[in-house]
């Protein structure tokens, strides 16, 4: 398997595997990772579950330039996105990115940039659906792209 891995789907993934897996390097001194996680609060109060969607292709080739941006900048020695989409419960994973490096700054750098960017830069949909079964898009937010912005 490749060191700088991208996957768009709606399976479930094992992140201490994923952790495992890009610690296996003997190079490797820090890794960092990043779980999101469908949380009850968003723009409504009562979310019971989030439906994503993408824009296949366009969205794995948004995900692998952030990637090679973030190795640009950091000296990685692996990275992952993993990100699902279909509907996912309350609860349940919705994103995981790992950094490995051979220091933890650069871990610590590389994942907080891939989160923000993936943010505000990978063509994702999200909406909302409430515990009664109204639902909502969710719209970007100014905060994100304040995130994203300090990286410039």
């Amino acid at each position: 398997m490749d060191a700088f891995t991208i996957r768009v789907d709606a399976a479930a993934f094992d992140a201490g595997q994923e952790i495992a897996r890009l610690s296996a390097d003997p190079g490797v001194g820090a890794v960092v990772s990043f779980v999101g996680v469908v949380r009850r609060h968003g723009d409504g109060d009562n979310v019971a579950a989030l439906e994503l969607e993408h824009y296949p292709g366009m969205t794995e080739k948004s995900l692998a330039a952030i990637v090679a941006e973030a190795r640009a900048r950091w000296p990685l020695s692996a990275a992952l996105i993993h990100h699902r989409v279909g509907r996912l419960a309350l609860g349940e994973p919705i994103v995981l990115v790992v950094t490995a490096s051979a220091h933890r700054a650069a871990a610590f750098a590389a994942c907080e940039f891939l989160m923000d960017f993936l943010k505000t830069q990978a063509p994702f949909w999200k909406k909302e659906i409430d515990a009664d079964g109204h639902s909502r898009w969710v719209e970007a937010k100014s905060s994100d792209e304040g995130a994203a912005g300090r990286w410039q």
